[in-house]
């Protein structure tokens, strides 16, 4: 994958910091990666709906064809 650019302000660069150290990363890249993916996980959840509570469907006693 090609290495992208970051850019960040000058505000944000405290939190990515104080976040890198909480999580226990190495560089300001892999924290942004972290944000990345832990948004995109938490977004897939909400849109597909994993994690909700699965009840068994009771339908008609007839065979499936």
């Amino acid at each position: 994958m090609q290495p992208n650019e970051t850019v960040t302000h000058n505000d944000e660069d405290a939190h990515l910091e104080a976040l890198r150290i909480s999580q226990g990363l190495d560089t300001i890249e892999q924290t942004i990666e972290w944000l990345v993916k832990t948004a995109i996980r938490e977004n897939v959840k909400r849109i597909t709906g994993r994690g909700r509570a699965l009840y068994e469907v009771k339908g008609k006693d007839t065979p499936c064809e």
